[in-house]
């Protein structure tokens, strides 16, 4: 009878969220209006989408709304907001879903084929930047706590909602505020859902390590039909990234299939302008490199090996200009750094749980393993929270026509929805 009970509740718990279909498109269509772009890169960050998402909260009557701003000048309003919600439980426990409001610039508008702030619903996608990573979390989120509410269901463990800033630039006004102030309590779990497969068969539960790197190389300035009187900091930079990469992918190249992809990466990504004309000899020339390395390796030594062929560079390149030589001169800065987290054991509750919600409400035997991308689930690892990264993605974020479908935002709030009933 109590196994009849459970079947009876979860149908209408599902068949409550089917219902709010047209709830969901509407949010997600709001959210990718209201620009969130991280003022890292230029944007005006969440304080209205925080504000969009606290106004639902509220309407939904969740039990608990609290918002914690983090101060930051650039930023509309001068604040980074990140609101904490809850529907309490029968015990004292939290299943928390973490997502995020922030979101990275379109990037080249050409790319795209509508105005990427504007949504375009084109049968079960919905198109717009953002709209996959992470609103489509935050709508599964919201539409959750609805249908909780409206269908009375009582809950075992307390169900936990973070709407939180920053994700897209190292989470300085965003998880990492909220973990020094103590807003997770240990024996909480942890489901990030910003990582995942278009089938939902996937679970996250390990990174690899994260190094950005700035090479700036110094040369000297001179007219492009004098060349004898410079030194191309453009060509020798170029020398040195090709180098420097190939050396990288030698030497960091072993294979773990337990990651997708199976290995390092190493990629030479942004390139800062170096002259507006063609016709001068750059004295300056900058680039950078966004590495993903398996936790097996150190980041240390790969920034040694940048360090040691930066050093070779230096005695290499030169230039006499008369009885003076000029040596080039290559800056290296780590731009960000984050050590591959110890893994979540996949026999964690969180994770048996996971797998337990998508076989119940998809019919789906969900397999685990690591990715190169970096999540929230990193912070929480770190401080001891067996986190688990899950969502049904087609993985478009951060390109241009990003979208997100409807379908898969459905069938994630059913999962989310008794996760915390389980």
């Amino acid at each position: 009878m109590e196994g009849e009970k459970v079947r009876v509740l979860f149908n209408n718990i599902f068949s409550k969220i089917e219902g709010l279909r047209n709830y969901a498109i509407e949010i997600l269509c709001k959210l990718i209006e209201l620009n969130a772009v991280n003022p890292t890169y230029g944007g005006p960050g969440e304080l209205k989408r925080a504000d969009f998402i606290l106004k639902q909260l509220e309407e939904i009557g969740v039990d608990r709304i609290s918002r914690y701003d983090v101060p930051d000048e650039r930023a509309e309003g001068g604040i980074r907001p990140n609101i904490v919600a809850l529907l309490k439980g029968s015990e004292d426990k939290t299943l928390w879903i973490v997502s995020h409001m922030d979101t990275v610039p379109p990037g080249d508008l050409s790319k795209w084929h509508s105005d990427p702030f504007k949504p375009l619903i084109a049968g079960d996608k919905v198109y717009g930047r953002g709209a996959e990573d992470n609103c489509q979390a935050i709508v599964s989120s919201l539409v959750s706590a609805r249908a909780l509410v409206e269908t009375r269901s009582e809950l075992k463990l307390n169900l936990g909602l973070v709407f939180a800033a920053d994700e897209e630039a190292g989470s300085k006004y965003g998880v990492v505020e909220l973990l020094k102030r103590n807003v997770f309590r240990q024996g909480d779990l942890v489901i990030v859902p910003d990582a995942g497969s278009p089938k939902g068969d996937f679970i996250e539960i390990a990174e690899k390590g994260i190094l950005w790197l700035k090479i700036t190389t110094h040369g000297v300035q001179a007219h492009s039909s004098m060349p004898h009187k410079g030194l191309n900091a453009h060509r020798v930079g170029m020398k040195y990234a090709l180098m420097l990469d190939e050396i990288l992918h030698v030497k960091y190249s072993e294979r773990d299939p337990f990651f997708d992809p199976p290995y390092s990466t190493f990629e030479p990504t942004r390139k800062e302008e170096n002259q507006q004309n063609v016709n001068t000899i750059p004295g300056k020339d900058v680039i950078y490199f966004d590495c993903r390395v398996l936790p097996k390796y150190s980041l240390d030594d790969i920034i040694s090996d940048a360090i040691r062929l930066k050093e070779l560079f230096e005695k290499t390149y030169y230039v006499k200009l008369g009885e003076k030589k000029i040596g080039v001169k290559i800056d290296l800065e780590v731009v960000a750094r984050a050590d591959a987290a110890p893994p979540t054991d996949p026999n964690s509750e969180v994770v048996v749980k996971l797998k337990q919600a998508i076989k119940i409400a998809r019919g789906i035997d969900a397999r685990v393993g690591g990715i190169g991308g970096g999540t929230y689930a990193a912070l929480f690892r770190r401080r001891g929270f067996p986190a688990a990264v899950w969502a049904t993605l087609d993985e478009t974020a951060h390109n241009p026509n990003e979208y997100a479908k409807i379908s898969n935002i459905v069938e994630d709030t059913k999962v989310f929805a008794i996760l915390p009933i389980l």
